[in-house]
């Protein structure tokens, strides 16, 4: 009998595997009520950022059942130094093609800063343009009781949604990077927060930057999904920025971040490879040319 790892033997095993959200068969899109049976199951699953139909494409092979088009794009991909100046004309450009790369993650895009934060009707005319323009499943935004409205307004459309409260990067401008919810009064507001936007209808909340012990509070008080990034291990779902994962971001990266390869070094080599065979003659050869 072959021994399993300890993570293979902790995963719980739905009725009918083809229902697991990683790892499971089908090829029809994962939806929200498939990430409510899982909550249900105890089953923990995976979710990573991308930002293009090339990388979309390689992480729905490997299984990843959920990708968020988080406005993070700003940071990684578009030059900027936050996620502030990023539009939704970005957002929504950067969602399709993240649509087009995949067949069977659900694929949240996140609502960027300014196109949300006047009201309920600005949050349906921007959510509206990412599910009509670019055909994602569900958007995500961030706030907890100040955007309660929004969110139910938005659900109440048939746009399903994914909050974020903690550490909001929209609103570094007042809070800057640090954690959230220590302290009892921050802890209590977490909560509050926690509470108000499952109560106005999303169907799962980030939490970023919280409190382990915190962070396994609300995911023990809600019914909906918690999905972690620096907010310890009792979340029911853990996401990471996929140029953190992979090793691609230079410089430091933050605490909770796992790096599971070194694509910079590796992507360094290569150029540094082709450069060299190119100034040295040694590229193109015969078997590279056209005749």
């Amino acid at each position: 009998m072959t021994q399993l790892s300890a993570a293979q033997s902790a995963k719980p095993t739905p009725p009918d595997g083809s229902r697991a959200l990683y790892g499971g068969k089908g090829t029809r899109r994962i939806t929200v009520r498939d990430i409510a049976a899982a909550k249900e199951r105890g089953e923990k699953w995976p979710m990573l950022t991308a930002y293009d139909a090339m990388t979309a494409s390689v992480f729905d092979e490997a299984g990843i059942p959920v990708m968020l088009v988080g406005d993070s794009a700003g940071n990684c991909h578009l030059g900027y130094d936050t996620t502030v100046p990023v539009t939704l004309d970005e957002m929504t450009m950067l969602s399709a093609a993240v649509v087009r790369g995949t067949g069977r993650a659900l694929i949240v895009a996140d609502l960027p800063f300014g196109s949300y934060q006047e009201g309920p009707v600005q949050a349906l005319r921007s959510a509206t343009r990412l599910v009509k323009e670019a055909g994602v499943g569900a958007v995500k935004l961030e706030g907890g009781e100040r955007s309660h409205r929004q969110i139910e307004l938005l659900v109440e459309s048939g746009i399903p949604v994914m909050a974020h409260i903690g550490l909001t990067p929209q609103s570094v401008n007042a809070m800057g990077y640090r954690v959230q919810g220590r302290g009892e009064e921050a802890a209590q507001q977490l909560l509050r927060d926690a509470k108000a936007v499952q109560d106005a209808g999303a169907f799962a909340v980030v939490l970023e930057l919280v409190p382990a012990e915190l962070a396994a509070e609300v995911t023990r008080t809600l019914h909906i999904p918690t999905v972690g990034i620096g907010a310890g291990p009792e979340t029911d779902a853990q996401v990471l920025v996929w140029t953190d994962m992979l090793g691609l971001t230079g410089g430091r990266v933050p605490k909770f971040v796992k790096k599971y390869a070194n694509l910079r070094e590796v992507m360094s080599g290569a150029a540094k490879a082709f450069a060299e065979d190119v100034v040295g003659g040694a590229f193109p050869q015969e078997e590279h040319s056209v005749h």
